[in-house]
């Protein structure tokens, strides 16, 4: 069967990459293409990599326009998906790849991103470890789905299997984050300037403040802390895409490393696009660029007392765009890796 499918957003980076993968996704045949303010420009303006949409005309993004497809995906910016959501009708599988319906409490919607909390979706993490099992399991059949962000995923992944088997003190958490440009999007500001971006690294939302922490406390309450405090601090560092995520948290008294290596063995083993790296090999970005795959290493640090992690992904694919597509793909019945590469590019 194929799936009729519009991109709202489709002039962005999370949209262009949603795009560039359902061209080649069996399943899928693309419909509109709609955006704000750069609606009624050729596609090839903005998207000179997608050869086959080079003569698509972008629309505006209305309900009249995303009406009638099976799946829209929403490539908007935060705050901005609810109400073209709520145009759509219930058939409509609507995919977010936004941050208005991740997250579970208003209060941390009020507090990091302000305004009127949308609601809560059905959570688009597959490999998320939960009470019931996975996460996956939870997305068959539904109509909406709230894709995680990217920075989420990676901390997510890194450090779940140690939360759930009990091993760490969630209450503990740090992480710093080496981020690709494409994370702040296509927004022109003089900091993401080639001018001022090449050659330097520099922080950004530091000191508790970033919109993604609510989220990681979320999945991991979800895996099973029961109280969970993290300091994350991500970094620009002048790559285009990727994430390289370097979590640690507190070993609980009598953790035993083999035990961790175990944990993290059984929580992946099965996962077509988790991969733990054989001891003693660290991720780079570099080996997942274009791939809906995260690479993952831990290792104890005995003097500090400390479990440490390190996650790369792309943070347009696995991070967004392709975690979207995989998520599509369980709750439409189709096999999870339908469409998704799982071999990065190099060099």
């Amino acid at each position: 069967m194929t799936y009729s499918i519009a991109v709202a957003g489709a002039s962005g980076y999370a949209g262009g990459e949603v795009l560039r993968l359902l061209l080649g996704h069996p399943e899928a045949r693309i419909g509109a293409l709609t955006a704000a303010s750069s609606a009624g420009s050729p596609m090839v303006e903005h998207q000179p990599h997608l050869a086959a949409l080079h003569d698509r005309v972008i629309e505006p993004t209305t309900p009249q326009t995303l009406a009638g497809h099976d799946v829209v995906f929403l490539g908007l910016p935060h705050g901005q998906s609810a109400a073209v959501a709520a145009e759509l009708g219930p058939d409509t599988l609507v995919i977010d790849c936004g941050a208005d319906h991740r997250l579970e409490n208003a209060a941390d919607w009020q507090a990091y991103y302000g305004g009127d909390h949308a609601g809560t979706w059905p959570y688009g993490l597959p490999e998320l470890l939960t009470a019931d099992g996975l996460q996956r399991t939870a997305l068959a059949g539904v109509k909406r789905i709230a894709v995680p962000g990217c920075n989420v995923t990676a901390v997510t992944l890194g450090l779940q299997p140690a939360v759930h088997a009990g091993l760490v003190e969630p209450a503990d958490l740090v992480a710093v984050l080496a981020n690709g440009y494409s994370g702040a999007g296509k927004a022109l500001k003089p900091h993401l300037l080639a001018s001022e971006a090449l050659g330097a690294a520099s922080p950004y939302a530091v000191g508790g403040t970033h919109r993604h922490i609510p989220e990681i406390a979320q999945n991991l309450r979800h895996a099973g802390a029961s109280e969970v405090s993290i300091s994350f601090t991500p970094t620009l560092v002048p790559m285009s895409r990727g994430i390289l995520a370097t979590a640690t948290a507190r070993l609980r008294p009598g953790a035993d490393p083999a035990a961790i290596r175990a944990a993290y063995e059984q929580a992946y083993s099965g996962e077509p696009f988790v991969r733990l790296l054989p001891e003693g090999q660290w991720p780079t970005t570099a080996a997942t660029l274009g791939a809906n795959t995260a690479h993952v290493q831990v290792a104890v640090d005995e003097k500090a007392g400390r479990l440490v992690t390190v996650t790369a992904l792309d943070n347009l694919v696995k991070g967004t765009a392709g975690g979207a597509i995989q998520s599509m793909n369980l709750a439409l019945g189709l096999p999870e890796t339908t469409g998704l590469p799982t071999e990065g590019v190099a060099p």
